[in-house]
């Protein structure tokens, strides 16, 4: 195919992915393709073929014009400009904390400005999902959130932060009383305790507070 076919195709599916707050990553897993394929068709540097084709088609609910077809601009998408942030294709614990090896294999994703009101375009913001029920009065389960570095003396009792003790990362509420800091859950279920550090906190760190979810809906 031709090189300007791919760059639409391209173009329409880093569109599609924006929309649905959907990363590589997410797509990759959720349609049994690889990641680096993945990648090339997000770049422009590959096409899929048919049956690919019909399976993004059917994942995003679109019809195949909507990957092939060139959209023209207009003054409702010039009026809602968007910016890449950084992402981590990790998941953290929205129950008992998880080991994650590292926070160092980032890729970026793109959200309309819209959406992130006054976040929008700040560039120290991160994004990553939840897993798990323990903030499910909150946050649901997969959601998208947007964490801003801050540190300890700035948190509030009641702020929700990610954190994490060794490699094992977490969302909870944070509270702070005298030398203990206390990480609570908020969900329906009421098996899920507080975890509570005290000083020294040794391996304990603060990632930052969560400033803004996004919720899957499907």
């Amino acid at each position: 195919m031709k090189d300007t076919t791919k760059l639409v195709f391209s173009k329409n599916l880093e569109s599609l992915l924006s929309k649905t707050g959907k990363t590589v990553s997410d797509l990759s897993n959720d349609i049994g393709i690889s990641y680096s394929t993945v990648s090339d068709w997000k770049n422009g540097k590959k096409m899929p073929r048919g049956g690919s084709l019909q399976t993004l088609a059917d994942y995003f609910n679109v019809n195949l014009s909507s990957l092939l077809e060139e959209k023209k601009t207009n003054l409702i998408e010039l009026s809602q400009p968007s910016s890449e942030y950084t992402y981590f294709p990790v998941h953290a614990s929205a129950g008992v904390p998880i080991r994650i090896d590292s926070l160092t294999d980032a890729e970026t994703i793109t959200i309309p400005d819209a959406v992130l009101g006054k976040h929008a375009g700040d560039d120290e913001l991160f994004f990553m999902r939840v897993n798990g029920d323990s903030m499910n009065k909150v946050i649901p389960h997969q959601s998208l959130i947007g964490v801003k570095p801050i540190q300890i003396n700035e948190l509030k009792d009641e702020d929700i932060i990610v954190y994490s003790d060794g490699y094992n990362y977490s969302v909870k509420r944070f509270y702070r009383d005298e030398d203990r800091l206390i990480f609570r859950p908020e969900s329906y279920d009421a098996s899920f305790t507080d975890y509570t550090v005290r000083e020294p906190y040794e391996d304990l760190r603060l990632h930052g507070k969560v400033v803004i979810y996004i919720v899957n809906l499907d």
